[in-house]
């Protein structure tokens, strides 16, 4: 049964609430966490982890472990109770910092990896 609200927000074929399952809605939840620059929410105002504030810088390997040890933190706090982090690696890939994280969901489940791609302005 789908009983999350998808991310973005969208209607579905029906014109109500998209709803989305568990896995994809700890999926979005990641998604959200890098990608909100803190300060961004109003009502949460430390809510992110300031990826979207390195898109601009080249990519390297030191931009890499800084941003491995920033996600991490920040997928612990806010997603805590509702994933285990075991791993965050980040590549420097050409102009583009791919992210993969490894988690576990809380309650059960196998290990999940999944992979974001964040386009720096190193490049084309």
């Amino acid at each position: 049964m789908n009983g999350y609200l998808a991310f973005p927000f969208a209607p579905d074929a029906r014109g109500r609430s998209a709803a989305v399952d568990r896995a994809r809605h700890i999926r979005e939840m990641i998604e959200q966490v890098l990608f909100t620059a803190p300060g961004e929410r109003v009502m949460r105002p430390d809510f992110g982890c300031g990826v979207k504030e390195l898109m601009f810088q080249p990519a390297s390997d030191a931009l890499a472990a800084a941003t491995q040890g920033m996600i991490h933190g920040a997928l612990l706090r806010w997603l805590e109770g509702w994933i285990t982090v075991g791993r965050v690696t980040v590549e420097a890939v050409d102009s583009a910092l791919i992210v993969t994280v490894v988690y576990t969901p809380r309650g059960g489940g196998a290990a999940v990896g999944e992979r974001f791609t964040l386009a720096t302005g190193g490049g084309s």
